[in-house]
């Protein structure tokens, strides 16, 4: 069982990756997808909203748990394909992506051809309804855009963060990003790092499902 912190851990280019799950704390959230691993608690939550929505078929998963080596070579590859400074906007520092964690995703709509930096994932029909409910299901869009000052990430509607019950309704609600809610303060973002254990004593409990 992860500590709650764990699930709200804040991962950034000034705050490196605290924890990461072990091997028996990674599953596939869909038998469909056996490559694409998911922390356990944010699996089953991720089957739950899409069965819910009917939309597997339609939402497909793009990357999700990252080992740090395959997050280097996606930085690398990035890089050498694209050049430093669109690394930089779209892909998370090895070390330092949420990725690395098993609470993040990338979802895409299902095209026959699927950027894996920037899948397609549109706002309006199912992906609107992904998005409206994700939070009851511990689910937030990490990077909205407006908010690329403090997350330092530009806006990529396709990655979505596990944080658990209530805090994803907390943070939809209030138009909030992950930084700012774990400041304790709306207006002023973190930047001295949360303490493994001591994040704004908040506390945060796995969804496994639709929580009341």
């Amino acid at each position: 069982m992860n500590p709650p912190s764990f699930y709200l851990q804040l991962v950034n280019p000034k705050h490196p990756v605290l924890w990461r799950p072990s091997e028996n704390q990674l599953c596939a959230f869909h038998p469909g997808f056996p490559h694409v691993l998911l922390e356990s608690c944010a699996a089953r939550s991720l089957a739950a909203l899409l069965e819910e929505l009917d939309a597997f078929g339609e939402i497909v998963p793009v990357s999700g748990y990252r080992p740090r080596a395959m997050q280097q070579e996606i930085w690398d590859d990035t890089v050498q394909k694209q050049g430093l400074d669109y690394a930089r906007q779209y892909v998370a520092i090895p070390g330092c992506s949420e990725h690395e964690t098993g609470l993040a995703i990338d979802l895409a709509a299902n095209r026959p051809e699927i950027d894996f930096i920037c899948p397609e994932f549109p706002w309006d029909g199912i992906f609107g309804k992904f998005r409206r409910m994700a939070p009851e299901y511990g689910w937030i869009l990490r990077y909205p855009a407006g908010k690329e000052e403090i997350t330092r990430i530009s806006s990529e509607p396709w990655h979505f963060r596990y944080v658990g019950t209530p805090h994803a309704r907390i943070l939809s609600d209030r138009g909030l990003v992950l930084e700012e809610y774990l400041a304790g303060d709306p207006g002023l973002p973190l930047w001295n790092g949360p303490q493994p254990g001591k994040i704004s004593g908040r506390e945060t409990q796995p969804a496994a499902g639709r929580q009341p």
